[in-house]
């Protein structure tokens, strides 16, 4: 620890006149003051904080802690393992436990009612008066009362309120305490606007990509560096530090309703993918860098979701209490870390390994071979200490998925407690249960109460020392992560310059180019595409029944064209009547036919499971298992999961009807279907009655446009099989990749794994050569 020189004004100036004064100099803009530090690292702090600069050799040096002296932790000279080991030694116990909190999903600013709701001085955000960047006030108890330190945002209302929030954020933490910053996190952000029109040269709200199973789809790990380099200064520009993602699940199981956040079902691709997005978040570069590749361009690569979360029961989503189950009847579960063993923890880069994993809710089941335990994967020693930590040496943070430690309160909504095989436990006992199995951090845990009260349970079964020992070890962990990104040198942003950063166009262009290059064409009879301009087309509205989206959030009935009619005009002449037209685009999405869980099925008696299908049509599953191969829940009294010879039907099955419906209509002219895929599906349904085929993962309507109309050529590759029949999924192992018999159309082209076509035929490239099994 080096004090301070004090020294009066005539001596210093005495010093600059000799040369020998202070190498930096300060200057201040909208309440924040900027340190310049001449060969040495710039400072940023907030006039309202109370820090002041401490000059040692020279230097300038934030007194985060007030005590006019200067900490290792302090000294931006110190390499950042040293400034984290004299923090965490400094702080307390419940600062530690403030720490290892991850908040729940803030939006900026928050909504007025619902699930990201909150108030200001009292009241909700239109009735306060308040600034959109203003905190609300459950936020500033979170960061003064818990200690809290790692926020999750959600949608915020422009970069440049995004700016001014973090802003906000950062002068509150800096003045109280140790002046520990927050380090913000956000999950994939970075998705399309279907209707949003590309113009080139024009900036946007932020660059759009395609979703990770389209970047899957190029087959191409460079061009998601690039994503990831991009994605990262846009971030950086938003006060985003940490992003929860990769997720690198290998989708072995195709009814999985997360299977489009993947990057698809062959796990050497999940790897190369994974570790070229983490090596784009996390790398820095020159004068951006501070050490090993980290810097001021640098975001947390959050990978998850280990030891991965792609082989649910039947396809259910452990989100729910109806899916907590991952099975391997395969005995594959090896195979499910190699996207983490082989790509995360493996980068090319200088950051080496993903700085922090999040394990999934799902109990891997019966694959704990040392404890026998069947508990969430967070909770499992097995999974987290003895794998994870000792057998893949990673050291990083390891934080759990959002409501893990909450109570179950329903089997099948996802908002909620998820503490799947520890139900019995309560709060605190999860939270010591965690910290025990290797867990640094809570996720969507805002209260330090619980983790106060698990240490108090360690201290009484190991003793003070060791249980102070272990708090400083996630401390270490923690603090790492905010120290590499340059975060406690200067957290604050100008906001004019995220508002030209995000979405600035030449990030606009990257991102578009990348759609045109993830989109998938799978057939082309008599080669119907590309098109001409200026046709007449028929485009069939789209009809959407009432239902329940992911989060159980109700959706409304809409009639409406399912693309930007006014975009579509560009390219051709539109008419509503399939007798005029030339030919038809009809758009659909695939089958969704819920979670696997019907609340009708208990009301007649059954047990709630019904089948998850990849068809539009009504299945029966009459080759389903007799017995599941897990099951049981405190809410239930059974424990066989099983939905044999029960009927599911999609809930959009509408989609099929617009398609064999348009065939009619058109008697023989050109029927062109474009598919946003979220997963597999059955094509014998309709594939015969379409002349050609696009399949695409969440691209601008105008992407699509330009693909038709031959404006780009189509380069891309499916990312997984499509199956050949339901009967073909239900005898599919959930944890094996590419054990599907595929659908293979009347062209006699198979769509499986790696299968693509150009405007000359099959692709068979370097790609197929290197993945194609």
């Amino acid at each position: 620890m080096k004090h301070v020189v004090q020294i009066s004004l005539s001596s210093l100036l005495l010093m600059i006149a000799v040369g020998c004064g202070p190498k930096w100099t300060e200057t201040e803009s909208n309440g924040i003051k900027i340190v310049t530090n001449e060969g040495g690292k710039t400072l940023g702090y907030s006039t309202s904080s109370g820090i002041t600069i401490l000059t040692v050799d020279r230097f300038g040096f934030k007194d985060l802690n007030k005590n006019n002296q200067l900490d290792p932790y302090e000294d931006w000279r110190l390499p950042a393992v040293d400034r984290a080991k004299d923090l965490a030694s400094k702080m307390s116990v419940e600062q530690i436990a403030g720490l290892m909190l991850y908040s729940r999903h803030q939006s900026i600013p928050a909504q007025n009612r619902g699930f990201f709701a909150a108030t200001y001085n009292g009241k909700s955000f239109s009735e306060s008066g308040a600034a959109a960047s203003d905190l609300s006030d459950q936020q500033k108890e979170f960061l003064t009362k818990d200690d809290l330190r790692h926020v999750l945002i959600t949608s915020v209302e422009s970069p440049e309120v995004a700016a001014q929030w973090n802003n906000n954020m950062q002068a509150l933490v800096e003045g109280i305490g140790l002046g520990i910053p927050s380090n913000t996190s956000s999950d994939p952000r970075h998705g399309t606007v279907a209707n949003t029109e590309y113009n080139e040269g024009a900036g946007g709200r932020i660059s759009m990509w395609p979703s990770s199973m389209g970047m899957a789809a190029t087959f191409d790990p460079g061009l998601i560096e690039t994503f990831g380099k991009i994605a990262a200064k846009e971030y950086r520009a938003l006060g985003i530090a940490t992003a929860l993602s990769p997720q690198v699940d290998i989708a072995t199981e195709p009814r999985w309703l997360r299977v489009d956040g993947t990057f698809g079902e062959n796990p050497q691709l999940s790897a190369d993918m994974g570790r070229a997005y983490i090596d784009g978040f996390q790398t820095s570069s020159g004068d951006k860098e501070i050490s090993d590749g980290w810097g001021y361009e640098s975001v947390n690569a959050m990978v998850k979701h280990w030891p991965g979360g792609g082989s649910g029961e039947a396809g259910r989503d452990a989100h729910y209490a109806i899916g907590k189950y991952a099975v391997y009847p395969g005995n594959n579960f090896d195979m499910h870390m190699i996207p983490f063993t082989e790509g995360a923890f493996k980068l090319n880069g200088k950051t080496k390994m993903a700085s922090a994993v999040m394990p999934y809710y799902t109990i891997s089941y019966n694959q704990d071979t040392k404890n026998n335990e069947n508990v969430g994967n967070a909770y499992n020693k097995y999974i987290i200490q003895d794998l994870l930590r000792d057998k893949y040496q990673y050291e990083g943070v390891v934080c759990t998925d959002w409501g893990v430690t909450g109570d179950e309160t329903v089997l099948d909504m996802f908002i909620g407690g998820k503490p799947w095989g520890v139900e019995k436990l309560t709060v605190a006992e999860r939270h010591y249960k965690l910290l025990m199995a290797g867990v640094d951090q809570f996720g969507g845990n805002n209260e330090k109460g619980p983790v106060l009260e698990a240490y108090n349970m360690g201290v009484k079964e190991h003793g003070e020392e060791f249980m102070r020992a272990r708090m400083e070890q996630s401390g270490v962990r923690l603090l790492m992560n905010i120290f590499r990104t340059g975060l406690f040198e200067n957290p604050y942003l100008n906001p004019e310059e995220s508002k030209t950063i995000v979405g600035k166009p030449e990030y606009m262009k990257a991102g578009y180019e990348a759609q045109l290059k993830s989109i998938v064409l799978l057939k082309n009879k008599a080669n119907a595409l590309p098109l001409t301009k200026n046709k007449t087309v028929y485009i069939p509205k789209k009809f959407t029944p009432a239902g329940r989206n992911f989060l159980g959030m109700e959706t409304p009935e809409t009639l409406e064209y399912p693309v930007n009619i006014e975009v579509v005009k560009k390219y051709f002449n539109v008419t509503d009547k399939p007798e005029e037209a030339d030919l038809a685009l009809v758009f659909v999405n695939s089958p969704y036919s819920g979670i696997g869980y019907n609340q009708a099925d208990v009301k007649k008696g059954g047990t709630g499971y019904v089948p998850v299908s990849l068809q539009y049509g009504e299945y029966t599953a009459k080759e389903a298992r007799e017995t599941s191969l897990a099951g049981g829940d405190p809410l239930e009294s059974f424990t066989n999961r099983t939905y044999k010879n029960k009927k599911s039907t999609a809930t959009n099955t509408t989609d099929l009807g617009m398609i064999n419906d348009t065939y009619k209509k058109m008697k023989g002219k050109p029927v062109i279907v474009s598919i946003k895929m979220s997963h597999p599906m059955v094509f014998s349904e309709f594939e015969k009655n379409a002349d050609a085929i696009l399949v695409h993962f969440s691209v601008q309507d105008q992407a699509l446009l330009d693909m038709i109309t031959g404006a780009a050529e189509p380069s891309a590759l499916l990312p997984i099989q499509m199956p050949a029949s339901m009967q073909v999924v239900e005898k599919q192992a959930e944890d094996v990749p590419h054990d599907m018999e595929c659908h293979t159309d009347d062209q006699g082209n198979k769509y499986d794994f790696a299968f693509g076509l150009n405007w000359k035929g099959v692709i068979n490239d370097e790609r197929t050569a290197k993945y194609k099994k």
